[in-house]
């Protein structure tokens, strides 16, 4: 998960050099998503290993 946050977020630094405005803020704000989706799962893991133990 953690390596789609870095491949949206590198494809919204090209789009945004090359001044697709459009492209560049969709994937910034899908590696937003993606990464607080990333965290949440996290979260949920780290909270049911500590239960479990």
């Amino acid at each position: 998960m953690l390596s789609y946050v870095v491949t949206f977020l590198v494809i919204a630094l090209i789009a945004a050099v090359l001044g697709f405005s459009g492209i560049a803020g969709t994937a910034a704000w899908l590696a937003q998503v993606c990464f607080i989706v990333f965290l949440a799962l996290a979260l949920v893991s780290w909270i049911t290993r500590r239960r479990s133990i």
